[in-house]
């Protein structure tokens, strides 16, 4: 009988002996040889070679309340209400000894607003996204997170009573300063996050008709005037605050909300508003996925 010892990691093949009977054919003992060695390939692959990441993603409704102010269709301020969507996803990465999360929110909201009269509406949708590189700070049951963003936001604003210049675009990108608190604690030995993230612009550039101009005048008679502004927190001030805290649900993770979002500017004389409070919820998934050769972030946590 002959003897072939196996070394591996794995706990079941740690110790394990190959026996050969003496009787086998010649091929049939090279067969049975190969299909081991296949066998420690695969397990040693799963085992060593490849390792898990933790990935969050984190769905979001919500409804609010909001003021909008575009004086480019009307010198008045209009409120109603704001249905408002979230998706972020949160994940390590290797930058600066692996110090550094990875964070893309993709925000879309729709309004509608009433005149302080209620004889006109606005009609708006926007759709923002934003990319952050945290460097991350862990403080026991604390985490400090600060770094870079960079977006975008796409939208506009129709008023249902103009007839000339009824409608609004919107069209930016920024670069924005991005900083978050994260705390753990236990409440009925089950764990909980809270999270609070402001979120900045610091430069960019936008889009905005002059006062007065048309867009057949823009992009029919291609009239520009300035169209393309520099923004900074002098005429563009901005901020989006997210305050969240994670509920343990069963095997699940829920997530409540609240979102305070102001986006306003003064470009071309024209100035422009819209100010959000929306309280949103939904779940959250914590993934592990699998990256050959890569190792999770000492003390990164999700």
């Amino acid at each position: 009988m002959t003897h072939l010892s196996i070394l591996s990691p794995h706990p079941f093949l740690c110790s394990l002996k190959l026996q050969l009977p003496p009787s086998l054919p010649g091929r049939g003992r090279g067969w049975v040889f190969f299909g081991w060695v296949f066998l420690f390939l695969l397990v040693n692959c799963d085992t060593v070679a490849a390792q898990t990441r933790p990935v969050s993603h984190a769905i979001l409704f919500g409804l609010g309340a909001t003021r909008q102010q575009d004086t480019y269709l009307s010198p008045l301020q209009y409120k109603g209400t704001q249905i408002q969507f979230l998706y972020e996803t949160l994940r390590p990465t290797r930058l600066l000894k692996k110090h550094v999360s990875s964070q893309a929110i993709l925000q879309a909201d729709f309004s509608y607003t009433h005149s302080p009269a209620e004889n006109a509406d606005y009609l708006g949708a926007a759709i923002h996204y934003d990319h952050a590189w945290h460097y991350n700070w862990q403080l026991h049951s604390f985490r400090v997170m600060a770094g870079p963003q960079i977006g975008a936001t796409l939208g506009g604003l129709y008023n249902t009573r103009n007839g000339n210049n009824p409608a609004q675009a919107r069209a930016s990108i920024r670069i924005s300063a991005s900083v978050a608190a994260l705390y753990n604690f236990r409440l009925w030995k089950q764990p909980f996050t809270l999270r609070e993230q402001l979120d900045m612009p610091l430069v960019g550039i936008s889009f905005s008709p002059a006062y007065g101009q048309s867009y057949y005048e823009l992009f029919s008679l291609h009239h520009y005037d300035h169209n393309i502004r520099p923004t900074t927190p002098f005429n563009a001030p901005s901020l989006r605050s997210l305050l969240t805290l994670d509920i343990p649900f069963r095997r699940s993770t829920l997530r409540a909300a609240y979102l305070f979002h102001v986006q306003q500017s003064r470009l071309n004389h024209i100035r422009q508003h819209t100010y959000t409070h929306a309280f949103l919820i939904g779940y959250v998934r914590h993934l592990n996925i699998v990256h050959p050769r890569r190792s999770t972030p000492e003390g990164f946590v999700l």
